[in-house]
This record gives structure tokens, sequence and C-alpha cells, in this order.
């Protein structure tokens, strides 16, 4: 699958994420967090075994985390995804 265009999904209250995406040449995954120090590679191995789920490989993935869970790491990530797409 393919993204066409900007998208997001999310909230920046606490314990939720927002997730901004657009078109990339390759798959580049930028991470803001509370707990980037502790968390930032189950937060990015999350993002990126989410967007392979989906088969995107290419879009530039910005994330600004306030301590979200795996599920809703998947859920912002796919609507994201899915908005960017052009899906409702």
């Amino acid at each position: 699958m393919n993204v066409c265009c900007k998208a997001q999904a999310g909230t920046m209250q606490s314990s939720d994420l927002m997730v901004f995406v657009e078109p990339a040449d390759t798959l580049i995954i930028e991470i803001e967090s509370t707990v980037l120090k502790q968390f930032e590679h189950l937060i990015r191995q999350r993002i990126e075994d989410k967007l392979e789920e989906l088969g995107v490989m290419q879009v530039k993935v910005r994330v600004s985390d306030r301590g979200a869970l795996d599920y809703a790491i998947d859920a912002r990530i796919e609507a994201a995804i899915r908005r960017a797409q052009g899906e409702k």
C-alpha cells in the first residue's frame, strides 16, 4: 500500500500519541516521547511491526508520544496510514 498524502491521528493527551505520516522514498521514523530514554526501541519496533503488517514501507512517520500503550500505538498508526491512503 502507498501513502499518497499527509495525514494524522491521535491526541496529545496523557497515555496517547499524535502520529503524522507523509509520503517518502524510504521508511523514516522520528520519535519524540516523554519516555524516550527508556522505551524508544520498543516504540520504534511497534511502529515498524504495524507498518509491515499494513504493507507500508515507504513513508515518513513522526510520532509525539505521551506514554501510549501498544494498542494505542497500533490504532493511531493504522488510522493515520488509512487516512493518508484516502480511506475514511
